[in-house]
């Protein structure tokens, strides 16, 4: 009988086991883990994760290539030797996964905020993917695990710009009719006043991108359509519209550089080609931009003095007697200990994470009014309000005790270089080098123009490893050869080698 015993308690067990089976569902769910999220749990992170991609990204490589700035060591980038540059990619596509998320929880609802925002958003996100690579998925992307689309076909870049315009005209329409009170809003502070926000925000960009695609595309009536109706297509009319993110003074939700370690800050300098070009027009953004050389402040006439694009290794240490004679980046968006002697300690919310900007938008519509695409405003008006905001941007940025005067002399919109005066392509060079200073820290949003333009001129350094040749697209990510071969293969075929040299559609 002892040894039954065990055969009965175990019985007993079973039996007792199989009465609660009803009850493991309920048992095993976790109800700490959510199984839906709302449009604006999702909405923060990914404006969050996107703006400081940007800011990074100008770090990186966008500062670099369009030499706003320059390196004295590990100067690979400078060199154009940029081996794999995926971070646009895995940002984009990351990210994409949660506007996906907002639109399917919204589904085809027309009145529904979100649904407009997530549009914007998506379209912005798949600008800068197809900016940087060309073809790519964009139909079928992040459809996996919805509809079992794991290898994604390359969309070519004219059919993705055709479906980002699409979706930024839907976007605005979307928006005004709409009253939901937008959460999660960390770019223009959310509720139903947002709405108007994130209007503006689509039109604008849609005269972005239908710029980019002018060279390929008649977009005259595109464009007028929306500047000769601002009631029903409203776009930017000031600095206080811009699609910035604002940082806090504490982490986490600080300038996006914070967490750099100061020897990896001070390898970036003030390009040569920004200080001279400013110090040639007496602008004072030079000072916004760049610290007077600590040799030129111990001599005791501080100036701000820049390094060449594309020097190797010594020769860029060693330029100008070293890094004593080479100025840093400017205190706006220094490091947090990176401050000299006597200097207010650097501001982690002064500096701005940017989509989208007002001084941008109005050098884009001086360019379509001066080639006569849009016949709303002039051209030299645009132009000069431009230059004029861009000022007042960096004042309204930049802390007062840093004692930085940002105000141009009043012979600064006169003189040769800058007056609105001379032929179109005079005209339209000048445009591209004031849109040039003002895109200054917005992601690769300055080399994708100079990319179309070819304003203002960019010389490879003498050390350059692309054959004197400045990059124009980012090879594909090498995962996608093993993972996404086929399709991969059938873009390159198309658009042509996967080097950094091909240029995509828009730019050709």
């Amino acid at each position: 009988m002892k040894k039954l015993l065990p055969i009965y308690i175990l019985l007993l067990v079973i039996i007792s086991g199989g009465g609660c089976t009803n009850d493991f569902e309920e048992i095993n769910t976790n109800r700490n883990v959510p199984n839906g999220v709302t449009p604006d749990l999702l909405l923060a992170g990914v404006i969050r994760n996107m703006v400081n991609s940007q800011v990074n990204m100008a770090w990186g490589i966008g500062n670099i290539v369009v030499q706003h700035h320059a390196k004295i060591q590990f100067v690979n980038e400078d060199r154009y030797l940029w081996g794999q540059q995926n971070s646009v990619w895995d940002n984009v596509y990351g990210n994409m996964r949660n506007i996906k998320n907002i639109l399917d929880y919204v589904g085809e609802d027309n009145a529904n905020g979100y649904r407009g925002v997530a549009l914007v958003m998506k379209s912005w996100m798949f600008g800068l993917a197809t900016d940087s690579y060309g073809d790519i998925p964009y139909t079928d992307a992040i459809k996996g695990k919805t509809d079992g689309v794991y290898l994604t076909k390359y969309d070519t870049q004219e059919s993705v710009y055709a479906g980002i315009l699409a979706d930024l005209k839907t976007a605005n329409e979307i928006l005004a009719g709409s009253s939901t009170a937008i959460g999660g809003d960390i770019l223009f502070g959310g509720g139903a006043g947002s709405l108007i926000k994130w209007r503006k925000l689509a039109n604008s960009l849609r005269i972005r991108y239908l710029m980019r695609i002018s060279k390929q595309k008649d977009v005259k009536a595109d464009l007028q359509a929306i500047v000769g109706d601002p009631a029903n297509n409203p776009i930017f009319e000031g600095l206080a519209d811009n699609a910035e993110l604002k940082y806090l003074a504490s982490a986490p939700n600080q300038w996006a550089l914070y967490g750099n370690r100061v020897g990896s800050f001070d390898e970036f300098r003030v390009s040569k080609t920004l200080s001279d070009r400013l110090t040639a027009l007496g602008d004072p953004r030079l000072n916004v931009f760049g610290r007077a050389s600590q040799s030129s402040v111990t001599a005791g006439k501080p100036v701000i003095e820049g390094i060449p694009n594309g020097l190797g290794d010594v020769p860029a240490l060693n330029y100008n007697g070293g890094p004593q004679g080479v100025s840093r980046v400017g205190y706006t968006f220094a490091c947090l200990v990176c401050n000299d002697p006597g200097q207010s300690p650097p501001d982690p919310a002064a500096p701005r994470g940017i989509i989208m900007n007002y001084p941008e938008l109005q050098f884009t519509l001086a360019e379509a009014r001066e080639k006569g695409l849009i016949s709303t405003g002039t051209a030299e008006e645009y132009y000069l309000n431009g230059i004029k905001t861009n000022f007042d941007y960096w004042k309204s940025v930049v802390p007062a005790s840093y004692g930085i005067n940002v105000t141009p002399a009043a012979t600064y919109y006169t003189q040769a270089a800058v007056a609105y005066t001379g032929t179109t392509q005079e005209k339209l060079a000048k445009i591209g080098l004031q849109k040039w200073i003002a895109y200054y820290f917005n992601g690769t949003e300055a080399w994708f123009d100079w990319r179309r333009t070819g304003f203002p001129e960019i010389t490879p350094g003498p050390d350059n490893l692309n054959g004197n040749k400045v990059p124009v697209r980012f090879p594909y990510p090498l995962s996608e050869q093993s993972l996404n071969t086929a399709s991969r293969q059938e873009a390159v075929t198309r658009q042509g080698a996967d080097d950094l040299n091909t240029r995509t559609w828009v730019a050709k």
